[in-house]
């Protein structure tokens, strides 16, 4: 009896994955068996990379709305302390945004915060005053 390969699904496998690889260098994108291997790689990285990206737009979107703000006297913490008090909802990416291209909104913004917060340290005394 004749060995069978299942040849169809075979050739169909390599040629997909050797598809993948087009455009790798050397024996990586024309021999399947280290093909294989390079795009397994590369889609573990892609799919770490597309997690790590968040982490990473989310620390340079805090940078600048730290940047702008520390420039108008308040730090980043008090600054969305103060907009949540007030608030406020905009999303650290739309609050990046308005610090790079309109800073006369962040100061608008900024004066928000800082009012919110002076209306919540006179409010702190008389809660605990009532306890």
């Amino acid at each position: 009896m004749s060995r069978a390969t299942n040849s169809p699904a075979s050739r169909k496998r390599r040629k997909r994955v050797l598809a993948k690889a087009k455009g790798y260098r050397g024996f990586r994108s024309t021999h399947f068996r280290y093909a294989k291997d390079a795009v397994r790689k590369a889609e573990t990285y892609a799919t770490r990379d597309r997690k790590a990206k968040k982490r990473s737009f989310r620390n340079l979107w805090v940078q600048r709305i730290n940047a702008a703000t520390r420039s108008l006297g308040l730090s980043y913490s008090r600054f969305m302390e103060g907009l949540k008090f007030a608030g406020i909802e905009l999303d650290r990416k739309v609050l990046a945004d308005l610090a790079v291209k309109d800073i006369s909104a962040i100061e608008a913004l900024v004066q928000q915060a800082k009012a919110a917060l002076e209306k919540k340290a006179a409010e702190a005394p008389q809660a605990t005053a009532a306890a």
